[in-house]
């Protein structure tokens, strides 16, 4: 794990901080927003996992993981948000959920989709090691009216265990 970062799975009871740090200004260009229900379901799902980052005894942010009962391999991270974005805590908290999902599930890919808007987040993806698998063309629809693509990008479990066991 990343130093200063813990992960634990989230209960409902951690639901009001997930909504409130979706709910974070700024968050809005990047992140959809899911009603108490639409949540709700999803943590009692097994298809999908909730996890909320901690630092120095608080709560920073939240991981939505989805996928998780996929067959063929493949887990997605669905939602990485901080509540404090610019903390430099999102590349630690990106470090920590990826080991999770190579080390505590059978995933041989792990993906996600980026607003293309979003280069911060590209960048970081990239410098991580994920790969860019292409772009769904105007895939999510904004309040406005307008519609953005997503860029897909991905690490496969060889080039996790390549990261961890090579220099650096």
């Amino acid at each position: 794990m990343a130093p200063g970062i813990g992960l634990r799975r989230a209960t409902a009871a951690d639901l009001p901080y997930v909504m409130a740090v979706e709910a974070t200004p700024g968050h809005d260009a990047f992140i959809n927003h899911q009603s108490r229900e639409e949540h709700e379901a999803q943590l009692a799902s097994p298809a999908f996992a909730y996890f909320v980052a901690e630092a120095g005894g608080a709560q920073v942010g939240f991981a939505i993981l989805s996928e998780m009962t996929e067959a063929r391999g493949n887990r997605c991270l669905k939602r990485l948000a901080l509540a404090r974005p610019g903390g430099g805590l999102g590349r630690p908290l990106f470090r920590v959920i990826t080991d999770w999902a190579f080390a505590n599930t059978p995933a041989h890919r792990f993906w996600l989709h980026a607003l293309h808007t979003n280069a911060r987040a590209i960048h970081l993806y990239a410098s991580e090691g994920f790969t860019e698998e292409g772009r769904l063309r105007e895939a999510r629809p904004r309040e406005d009216g307008t519609r953005a693509d997503l860029v897909v990008m991905s690490m496969l479990r060889p080039e996790w265990q390549a990261r961890r066991t090579g220099p650096g």
